[in-house]
Order: C-alpha cells, then sequence, then structure tokens
C-alpha cells in the first residue's frame, strides 16, 4: 500500500475524485530479452505529458510500506531499489504523486492513460526501456494487489503507482496501477 496526495488542490477548493477506467487487459508481447541491471534516471509517458530526467531512490519505510516521493519532490518519480531495475526480468516499481497538499504533480494527467500506451524509462547505462501498458487498474488502498504488483514474473515487466479516488482522512483511497511490459 501507498499514500500519496494529501489534500486538494493548493488553492483551497476541494480536489476533484481522480478516477480511470479499470481497462481489460491486453494480451501481453511475446517476451523480449531482458535487459542487464541499470539503474533508472528519468520518467517517459508521452499520454499523460510526463518527461522528467530525474528518478529518485525508494526503499521500504519502519511501517514496512512502501515509500513515496517526498512532498516537495512531488514532480519526481521513484524507484523502489528493492526490486529489479526497469528491464531486467520481473516486476520493476516506479511511484509518483498525482498530487499533494500543494496541487497537482508529476501523474496529475493519469486519467489519459490508455493500454496500448508507451512508457520509457531511459536508464544510466544510455538504453531506454519502452514499456507498453497492458492494465490499469484503480483499487483501494485497503484491496491493494500485492502479489500482483510485486509478485514474480517470467518476463520484464514495470508496474507505476499513483493514487486516485476521492480524499479520505487527508489522502487518497485508491492506488492507480499501471501493469507495462517491455517491447524495446
Amino acid at each position: 500500500m501507498i499514500a500519496c496526495g494529501q489534500s486538494g488542490g493548493g488553492n483551497g477548493d476541494p480536489a476533484p475524485d481522480v478516477k480511470v477506467h479499470n481497462a481489460a487487459t491486453a494480451r501481453a508481447h511475446q517476451t523480449v530479452a531482458p535487459l542487464k541491471a541499470s539503474k533508472p534516471t528519468g520518467l517517459r509517458i508521452p499520454a499523460a505529458g510526463v518527461d522528467t530526467t530525474s528518478m529518485l531512490d525508494l526503499g521500504v519505510g519502519a511501517d514496512q510500506e512502501l515509500e513515496v516521493p517526498p512532498v516537495d519532490k512531488a514532480d519526481e518519480p521513484g524507484w523502489w531499489t528493492g526490486g529489479v531495475t526497469p528491464g531486467e526480468k520481473g516486476p520493476a516499481v516506479i511511484v509518483a504523486h498525482y498530487d499533494t497538499a500543494n496541487g497537482p504533480a508529476l501523474m496529475k494527467n493519469v486519467a489519459k492513460v490508455e493500454v496500448g500506451d508507451t512508457v520509457e524509462v531511459p536508464r544510466a547505462d544510455g538504453s531506454t526501456a519502452t514499456f507498453e501498458v497492458r492494465e490499469i487498474q484503480q483499487v483501494d488502498k485497503r484491496d491493494f494487489p500485492t502479489n500482483k504488483v510485486y509478485g514474480a514474473t517470467d518476463r520484464p515487466e514495470l508496474r507505476l503507482l499513483t493514487c486516485g479516488g476521492p480524499i479520505v482522512g487527508g489522502h487518497r483511497s485508491d492506488n492507480i496501477i499501471l501493469y507495462a511490459d517491455l517491447v524495446t
């Protein structure tokens, strides 16, 4: 589970209820050869207008929950260093805020992403791992699909986590999860 955005858009107006349509799962792509380990250095999601050349390292906090980028770095994604690097065999996990108490953040346009869109992850070795979105899921944080997100896979995959839904108790109630397969 993760908790993102802490309140509305930062201007006193109520925050919108962020929703995506749970998209039907596209057929997984034929496996391409996994890439060697190389730290992610950025994130591009053309459909959502995301193009950043930074990537934070994230771990697990004392509460055993995945850390999220700090509020003052809400326009930077973070990569879970306890997993594989994007492009390696297995599920690489990247986290980014939809919004914070200060206003919109990196994933503010997540609702524009559709199955079939690409997610590009530049890497320290100069290569770019390109993924295609296979599934989009919005779930209540209390029902977070831990095994589906973090469980072993037999091919290189990406999980991109952000928040959605209404604000309840100062946080968005849902997680929005993009599941994507390495295509190049």
